[in-house]
């Protein structure tokens, strides 16, 4: 998960992104960050041109070591998805989707309208990524069936099965 802001940091640079790396999770705090950029890239609020808070800034905020920032903004950059430029920081140069902003828009505000609803049912956040992640195996399944191949496996489809085959 991400937060987008648009806050000045302690070290006065604008910064679009404003992470957070949760250290009660067994994901690792550089892969936690690079997380948040694709997802920021996946949903259109982080575009090339875009710089990304500095090392100091996010070594600052989220407490991490500086290795784990540049770790995280190496594989980024790896992978097409940010340049760094001596002297003037780390910006995004690449993209993931091709979803339409305002369509992506729309679907946001759907799904905070239905997290209210699960919130107001007394669903945790554990509860809502269980129920989010059953719908997409059940939807990927459908679909390759749909398709004529067999349908999609892996650690999540697997974990949201009973052994009786219920879901």
């Amino acid at each position: 998960m991400f937060y987008l802001t648009n806050t000045i940091t302690t070290d006065g640079e604008v910064s679009l992104i404003n992470f957070h790396v949760d250290r009660s999770s067994s994901v690792p705090a550089y892969a936690q960050l690079v997380r948040q950029v694709r997802e920021g890239l996946r949903i259109g609020t982080l575009r090339p041109g875009d710089q990304l808070p500095t090392v100091r800034s996010v070594v600052t905020s989220c407490t991490v070591n500086p290795t784990t920032v540049l770790k995280a903004y190496r594989e980024l950059e790896l992978s097409g998805l940010v340049e760094a430029r001596q002297g003037a920081g780390t910006f995004v140069s690449g993209t993931l989707g091709h979803a339409d902003p305002h369509v992506m828009a729309r679907l946001r505000g759907g799904l905070a309208r239905w997290l209210g609803q699960a919130r107001e049912a007394g669903l945790e956040d554990e509860d809502v990524q269980a129920l989010l992640a059953s719908v997409i195996v059940d939807s990927s399944a459908r679909t390759t069936r749909s398709d004529g191949e067999r349908p999609r496996s892996g650690p999540a489809a697997g974990a949201l099965r009973r052994k009786d085959g219920a879901a």
